[in-house]
């Protein structure tokens, strides 16, 4: 919703817990609820507008003005909810099928073709290289700086600067190669180029019906 002409695809999970005229229901369900939480975010910031306007003393508030009238010109396309089926390896194919096809439409991405500089897939490659080697631990973590250091020591990355490398951990975050976590200051000094070793961990901490799980315990 901060994002200027963000695209949004919702996605919904656990179609195989639903009846099948269920899913059909629980998407319109979900698209109306949407739509209606968009409405109110409207309102609201409309309102909060229209509050500091009106206000004994506006020019104190001109920068919280302009800060509501940026989120208010922030426009956000929402696509049609895609369910499916995450122990079905069709249905992820089918939700792979879906992104790429929306991607590839210029109208929802105008900047869709962009020529990226040669160094981001060399850079991109020789990650894949040094994740893939028998030197990289498990989980796959790694500092930032060490790994500079490592791309530094191929011939055709001897330049690589660390701003230039953080450019194109931004994109490989994007594209889901790496996860590099640089607005959390604990996190910011670490990569993670193992990303399937979080989702690990995360399925760990977080599962599906665990409180009903704990309490089917004796």
């Amino acid at each position: 919703m901060r994002v200027p002409n963000s695209v949004v695809l919702p996605v919904g999970t656990h179609v195989d817990c639903c009846q099948e005229e269920e899913v059909e229901e629980k998407r319109q369900d979900i698209m109306t609820k949407i739509t209606a939480m968009l409405a109110e975010r409207k309102s609201n910031l409309a309102h909060c507008i229209n509050n500091l306007e009106d206000s004994e003393e506006p020019k104190f508030y001109v920068d919280q003005w302009e800060r509501l009238k940026e989120m208010e010109s922030c426009s956000l396309t929402i696509l049609n909810l895609v369910a499916v089926n995450c122990t079905d390896h069709r249905d992820i194919k089918k939700l792979e099928a879906t992104i790429l096809e929306h991607v590839k439409n210029e109208e929802l991405f105008p900047e869709v073709v962009r020529v990226l500089p040669p160094v981001y897939r060399q850079v991109e490659a020789a990650i894949v290289d040094i994740a893939q080697s028998e030197e990289m631990a498990d989980h796959g973590m790694m500092d930032l700086q060490y790994l500079l250091s490592k791309l530094s020591q191929r011939k055709h990355l001897a330049r690589l600067g660390r701003e230039l490398l953080q450019d194109i951990l931004r994109y490989l975050h994007r594209i889901g190669l790496v996860v590099w976590y640089e607005e959390i200051k604990q996190l910011e000094s670490t990569v993670f180029l193992q990303p399937t070793f979080l989702i690990t961990m995360f399925k760990l901490l977080v599962r599906y019906r665990l409180v009903q799980q704990l309490e089917s315990i004796s």
